[in-house]
């Protein structure tokens, strides 16, 4: 039976893009299952960040950055702003996971925001990235404009908050026990292995 990693993450953090690099750098050839869960950093009204604000290029700068080249990620901080909402993101998310595509859809996600500078606020990406991963493209922007999944991510956005406890991202569980933020995959390797 595969070892579970849960991984709380936010589609407009950098550090869940380079958590999932180390996690597979970690668990490289060791049989693992990870399950992405949701967590908006700034859910509606909280203002979104933008890329003009003296916070996002000193982080970046100062983290994202050295660390996106310690484990050989690329990586750009988008030129979007102010940043997305990820409420729709993960609205699609809940219908990829409902097809076993919680894994990639996250993955693209992620990576079309950071490596492609895609706003995945907008629908029609969103359909894209859906699309991409093997969701049916006009599924995807009517499941969106009907609001399908919105309560189900509302719920999982709750579970998040009140019964995880989650503050920040990403944050990891692995049997009960809670990792946050970018973990070393060496660290991460053997933490594994103890509990393999």
């Amino acid at each position: 039976m595969p070892q579970e990693i849960i991984v709380y993450t936010d589609y407009v953090c950098p550090f869940c893009l380079l958590a999932e690099e180390a996690i597979v750098q970690a668990t490289d050839g060791m049989d693992v299952e990870i399950r992405w869960r949701p967590f908006e950093l700034r859910p509606a009204p909280v203002p979104t960040l933008k890329v003009e604000d003296p916070y996002l290029p000193k982080i970046w700068r100062d983290s994202v950055y050295p660390m996106a080249e310690k484990l050989g990620v690329p990586i750009t901080l988008p030129n979007i702003s102010p940043q997305p909402r990820t409420d729709k993101a993960f609205e699609v998310f809940a219908m990829a996971e409902e097809r076993g595509l919680g894994h990639p859809y996250s993955m693209a996600a992620l990576k079309a925001f950071f490596q492609q500078e895609r706003d995945i606020g907008d629908p029609e990406v969103l359909a894209d990235i859906g699309e991409s991963v093997g969701l049916e493209r006009q599924a995807v922007l009517d499941a969106l404009a009907e609001g399908r999944y919105r309560e189900q991510h509302q719920a999982a956005q709750r579970h998040a908050v009140e019964e995880a406890r989650i503050q920040s991202v990403p944050t990891l569980v692995i049997d009960g026990e809670v990792i946050q933020g970018v973990p070393d995959p060496a660290a991460l390797k053997r933490y594994l292995l103890e509990r393999a």
